[in-house]
């Protein structure tokens, strides 16, 4: 739930606009920030700050329903899609503290018949390190998700194979969350709803809180818009219910305010619980710190000095931002009901702003800018670098050095040192360099603390190009149910590359070297053959010792 969609990493720009510090005090800034942002007529959305248990700032903007121009207001109900997941997770401690299960326990216990279910533990599914297949990434998946119930989908979870081996890795799922509220609903003895009520809502005072279902008919409840041609228009009518643990959940700014004040103080679970909860695992292979990762249902980051606690969500025409500043007491809620494509009103770079807005006087200032360095040092610096999943472009034009992660905004990189550069949000970049002089990789510190290195990469992604087409697999490429796939079709998405067999998910592929590249996602790897002036005929699929020859077809 975007969290369906992850962004890599948390490189977003600060769009730094004067008329915001022009202001003064924090509330002329934050309600600078809000103005017109929203046009009248758009979906909104609702935004509350709080610190020391005392609402700061709250407003809404634009409407919750366009047809009958109901406006946002802070009581507005929305989908909070992935933000769910805390409250699941919460759950499962809860249980823990009651003796009713562990953590260490296996999946196995719950659903007998899950396949290799007595590999996965409970705290597999807490960290995304289970290896669980994403059932959101199926063809169709949208489609289904207006009439499946949770149960169907964990029945069709138990056909598809794993990922990669429970524990091997982080990959961020909601499949894991899915089976958690099953788990909480199965334990408990009710509901997954029911529990939620009667140990975390009830107690907190959270009266516009619950399980979404369609004939709720809330008050002040938003509908949900996407952006198309045209402008925004209705979105997905999907039934949040069956999302269960991993985003069925609706509440308001207020109510997530009374959550965090009581997670955050104690009323909720214990120390211990808390403890674990706020423990991160590393979700990258090249990372090198240890203090920023995934707990149970929260981000932990490190940002200019603070420790921020959040979770993101979002569906088609909805998307939730709930942030927490421990050692401020301080509290950003926001949530909007349109989605994905408006940047500008995004409600984690709005959380990041506020956070800037409210906390100025705390946050680590920015390094300062070394102007001796001079501008020519840079081409050893720039081309392209690996990331997990993505590729990181140092660029240079004239005097001024660039960095983009896939297809993200462009940065300006200012140096603090020959090998030392920052951006103007909070990124920090170390190059490594060799005897001559040239970067070899470089340790990219994000503005949400986790540290990353970042090799230089092996393959140009100019020489993509050369590669794109399609190649017939034939009937050497089977699907899950035995059936041909067909052909193999490569795409190039700026400096990322994809496959795609017939009628299944694409998935990236990654340089071994100009003709070698292989799956993260899709266990394979894939060779491509050219002739002697260097074009490409054919692709060699390799998986499971098996090798497919797909000549070039298109």
């Amino acid at each position: 739930m975007q969290k369906f969609q992850r962004t890599t990493i948390f490189f977003l720009l600060f769009l730094c606009l004067p008329s915001i510090w022009a202001a003064e005090t924090p509330l002329e800034k934050a309600d600078a920030l809000l103005a017109g942002l929203i046009e009248t007529n758009d979906p909104g959305l609702a935004v509350l700050v709080a610190q020391d248990g005392k609402i700061l700032f709250e407003k809404g903007c634009g409407l919750a329903d366009q047809e009958h121009h109901v406006p946002v207001i802070p009581q507005t109900t929305f989908l909070i899609c992935s933000v769910t997941k805390q409250f699941t997770a919460s759950a499962i401690l809860k249980l823990q503290e009651e003796g009713k299960l562990s953590v260490k326990d296996k999946l196995s216990k719950y659903i007998p018949d899950f396949p290799r279910g007595d590999e996965v533990t409970l705290r597999q599914l807490l960290t995304h390190t289970s290896g669980i297949h994403n059932y959101n990434e199926d063809p169709g998946f949208f489609d289904r998700a207006t009439n499946d119930t949770t149960g169907a989908f964990i029945e069709a979870m138990k056909k598809e194979p794993y990922d990669f081996d429970p524990g091997a890795k982080w990959s961020y799922v909601n499949s894991g969350y899915l089976v958690l509220g099953y788990i909480v609903a199965k334990v408990s003895g009710q509901t997954y709803g029911d529990f939620l009520r009667e140990n975390f809502f009830q107690p907190l005072g959270m009266t516009n809180t619950g399980v979404y279902r369609a004939q709720l008919a809330l008050p002040h409840e938003a509908l949900g818009y996407s952006l198309g041609t045209n402008g925004f228009e209705p979105a997905l009518n999907s039934h949040p219910l069956w999302f269960g643990g991993a985003g069925a959940l609706y509440s308001t700014v207020e109510d997530l305010y009374r959550w965090n004040e009581g997670i955050f103080n104690g009323r909720v679970l214990g120390a211990a619980s808390l403890n674990a909860a706020f423990t991160p695992v590393k979700e990258y292979e090249e990372q090198v710190n240890s203090d920023s990762g995934y707990g149970f249902g929260w981000e932990v980051r490190h940002a200019r000095g603070l420790r921020v606690i959040w979770h993101e969500g979002g569906l088609p025409g909805f998307r939730s931002m709930l942030l927490r500043v421990p050692d401020e007491k301080l509290t950003v809620a926001i949530l909007a009901n349109a989605g994905p494509d408006r940047p500008n009103a995004d409600p984690k770079l709005l959380a990041r702003q506020l956070v800037e807005i409210f906390l100025a006087d705390k946050l680590a200032p920015l390094p300062i800018v070394n102007t001796n360095i001079s501008p020519k040092s840079y081409d050893a610096l720039t081309g392209p670098y690996e990331l997990t999943g993505a590729i990181m472009t140092i660029s240079r034009r004239g005097p001024h050095l660039f960095v983009q992660v896939g297809d993200e905004l462009e940065a300006e990189l200012f140096p603090e040192s020959d090998i030392k550069f920052f951006s103007k949000t909070g990124t920090q970049i170390t190059f490594v360099k060799d005897g001559s002089g040239k970067a070899v990789k470089l340790i990219f510190h994000t503005y949400g603390g986790i540290g990353l290195v970042a090799p230089r990469a092996k393959v140009d992604p100019a020489v993509y190009d050369s590669l794109l087409g399609k190649f017939d697999c034939g009937d050497g490429v089977v699907d899950g149910g035995g059936r041909p796939v067909g052909a193999l079709t490569v795409t190039r998405e700026g400096n990322r590359l994809f496959a795609q067999f017939t009628g299944q998910p694409k998935f990236e592929i990654f340089p071994k070297s100009e003709t070698e590249y292989f799956g993260k996602v899709v266990d394979a790897q894939i060779t491509f053959v050219k002739d002697a002036t260097g074009k490409v005929t054919k692709a060699m699929l390799h998986q499971g010792g098996t090798i497919v020859d797909a000549p070039k077809i298109q």
